[in-house]
């Protein structure tokens, strides 16, 4: 699927490839695999070997970036409007002719597996790496980083199996925003991928499931604390209701979480919640760091103020979330970045790409009464909680 927009008032562009290929298609004894196949993906492709590849990026004043989320493996560039047929030229050869050099695949390896022992040192990151491995159900749970095991066993030959199976126009999806026009890009898309072939349907389904909690028990001075419940999905009417709710929770220094947590008792460094979705399920996800001598005290009243949303909000806090929001939608349209990253995300999502009229009157909707409604839906219950600490908590 080829989407574009044509952003007058900017002289660059930004080309955006989301190819289904993520962790949750990782196969069985090899996770880790898509992270490998990113980080090789880059190193060579076409006519060119790993260092002509970056040469030619750099000589056209790329700024570009690979990564693997859950579903979709992503693949993008900026760069002067001018120089994005060029840079659209060198990516069709990453996505469909990579040369996935065998001699470079140990030093791969031990990227990812440093990015997996990173972790140790990074509670933070863990915990919620935790509590989304308990929450989801599989494969939308998988973390790109794989296992260590499963990384030390890929051979070059799992690494371009992968490839050859996820590879493929199957749901892609190529957006570019910017200084562009349609017609020469509609053209060079044709000639570089017409005779891309499809290859067989393959679907990451959710298992069935049942969240639950954990405490990883460790002797630190601090305590990880992450919790998530059922929210909307970007398709509900009522998302960006929950978009709001994040954000009286979790919007700023102003925000309840940081007021009442952080400000008025002191509890913690660090404590809010965000609003994650994916097709057809949406999770409020929060994490608060404290001290070990404060953690079950910050966890009670952290909870206490994600369930006293319900009792309602004020027009102030209205007010100070949808301006955010506004702003936020602002400056993503002045953003070629972000702006294909968004169209992407929304045909992904919905089929369809929302135009800056329709979010705008989303947001322009939203009163303290349509939050209670989305909290009527989706209360705060249920709660998968992860901790890691000396102790473990209670709700």
């Amino acid at each position: 699927m080829l989407l574009a927009e044509r952003m007058e008032h900017v002289r660059s562009a930004a080309i955006n490839f989301l190819v289904p290929a993520g962790a949750a298609f990782d196969p069985a004894s090899k996770f880790g695999v898509a992270t490998v196949l990113a980080d090789l993906v880059t190193r060579g492709a076409g006519e060119r070997d790993s260092r002509q590849l970056s040469l030619a990026l750099d000589n056209l004043g790329v700024d570009r970036d690979e990564s693997v989320g859950a579903i979709n493996m992503r693949f993008w560039g900026s760069t002067l409007s001018r120089n994005a047929p060029a840079t659209l030229e060198i990516f069709a050869d990453i996505i469909r002719r990579p040369h996935l050099p065998e001699d470079e695949l140990e030093a791969a390896q031990a990227l990812a597996l440093q990015d997996i022992l990173s972790l140790e040192d990074s509670p933070q990151q863990k915990v919620m790496v935790e509590l989304r491995r308990r929450y989801y159900p599989s494969p939308l749970n998988k973390d790109r980083r794989g296992r260590a095991e499963d990384i030390e066993s890929l051979t070059i030959d799992d690494v371009k199996k992968q490839h050859r199976r996820l590879f493929r126009p199957n749901g892609a999806i190529l957006s570019v925003a910017g200084n562009v026009e349609w017609e020469p890009l509609k053209t060079q898309v044709e000639r570089l991928f017409a005779d891309w072939r499809r290859g067989e349907e393959i679907e990451a389904l959710p298992e069935p499931h049942t969240p639950r909690s954990l405490h990883l028990a460790k002797e630190t001075q601090q305590t990880q604390i992450a919790w998530a419940w059922p929210s909307a999905s970007i398709g509900d009417p009522l998302y960006y209701s929950a978009r709001a709710a994040e954000g009286v929770l979790s919007g700023g220094m102003s925000a309840r979480l940081f007021t009442e947590v952080r400000e008025k008792r002191g509890l913690c460094y660090s404590v809010g919640v965000r609003h994650e979705t994916f097709r057809d399920r949406g999770t409020m996800v929060g994490y608060a760091g404290t001290g070990a001598d404060r953690a079950q005290q910050t966890l009670d009243v952290t909870l206490a103020e994600l369930r006293r949303l319900k009792d309602g909000v004020t027009e102030d806090e209205i007010d100070r979330v949808t301006a955010g929001l506004k702003s936020s939608l602002i400056m993503q349209e002045e953003s070629t970045s972000a702006r294909a990253g968004s169209i992407a995300s929304d045909w992904y999502f919905l089929g369809r790409v929302r135009t800056f009229d329709e979010i705008q009157s989303a947001i322009d909707g939203l009163t303290p009464s349509s939050i209670t409604g989305y909290l009527e839906k989706y209360p705060v219950r249920d709660v998968t909680l992860v901790t890691l600490g000396p102790e473990a908590l209670t709700m």
